[in-house]
């Protein structure tokens, strides 16, 4: 599995601030993400290491891993107990003066060298996590359900939270590379990538669309059937409706994440459309509107 320079990835310094991370994350995120970037699969590619990169900078434990081990920082752990290990048995810093890990050879050959042979006791140590990117429509994020992927040939199945968003993971303990010397897997970490298939405009758990509405209800009022996400509800217009005027309809919005049967709201903004192609008889009345609403206010 190659590593990559997460700091580098996303264009940061390794003294960032969590705020410059957060900033750093969301500006590339955006500029490589597939919605705007389709059927590139250099974007797609860039996309998942952006992904792969805040998911250990945004996290201060893993981060503080990372900083202190590089490229090895998934074997933290085991590299600690070794340690331990080893000076319990009278021994020091199996790197010398200082401890430094990276003063001569990396935390790999380390294991190699202390535990790899010879004669030596092995030391059990974690198997590397994996990562797996996985797609889905916006439709698809709505309810909990099964899904099934495959990772190095082998099929997984897992469930899927209502209201996953992009950039949200979640874990599959024991899924990752195997261990070594007896020691356990470590776990698959799936990222998601949502394309809205809709019409709606998804914030968080909450849904905006655009209803058009004839002059005539805008002007007196009356009921329309409108669409939801699932299922259609009926709604009534206020006489007097203004062009761009939004309503919000209570629960009607998408899933809130891990919460289940909870749901956000749904704001329809009416677009009110003007009649077009009058016969002389409509003329003729909307002059005469126009002549009473003149003289009414004179």
């Amino acid at each position: 599995m190659d590593y990559i320079d997460y700091y580098k990835t996303l264009d940061l310094k390794k003294d960032a601030s969590e705020a410059d991370i957060k900033k750093a994350y969301r500006k590339l995120a955006r500029k490589f993400h597939p919605d705007l970037n389709p059927n590139n699969k250099e974007a797609e590619k860039r996309f998942k290491e952006i992904n792969e990169a805040n998911e250990v900078l945004s996290d201060p434990e893993k981060k503080a891993k990372y900083d202190k081990y590089g490229k090895d920082w998934k074997h933290a752990e085991q590299f600690e107990q070794a340690n331990q290990q080893r000076a319990q048995n009278g021994g020091g810093s199996p790197f010398g003066q200082g401890g430094d890990p990276f003063g001569s050879g990396d935390f790999s050959d380390f294991f190699e060298s202390m535990y790899g042979g010879g004669g030596r006791r092995q030391a059990k140590y974690r198997g590397q996590d994996l990562t797996a990117e996985y797609a889905l429509d916006l439709t698809d994020a709505f309810r909990t359900h099964q899904q099934t992927i495959t990772v190095n040939g082998k099929k997984l199945r897992f469930t899927l939270p209502a209201g996953i968003e992009t950039g949200q993971t979640i874990r599959i303990g024991g899924q990752g590379s195997p261990g070594r010397n007896g020691g356990p897997n470590g776990d698959l970490f799936i990222s998601f990538v949502v394309t809205n298939n809709t019409k709606f405009r998804r914030d968080g758990a909450d849904l905006h669309a655009i209803q058009e509405i004839d002059l005539y209800t805008a002007v007196l009022g009356g009921e329309i059937m409108v669409d939801t996400f699932d299922s259609k509800v009926k709604l009534r217009v206020a006489p007097g409706t203004q062009n761009g005027a939004k309503v919000k309809l209570k629960g009607k919005g998408f899933a809130v994440y891990k919460k289940e049967n909870e749901f956000g709201d749904l704001f329809i903004t009416y677009q009110v459309k003007l009649p077009v192609e009058l016969s002389e008889e409509e003329k003729k009345l909307f002059m005469e509107l126009k002549e009473i609403a003149t003289h009414g206010k004179q």
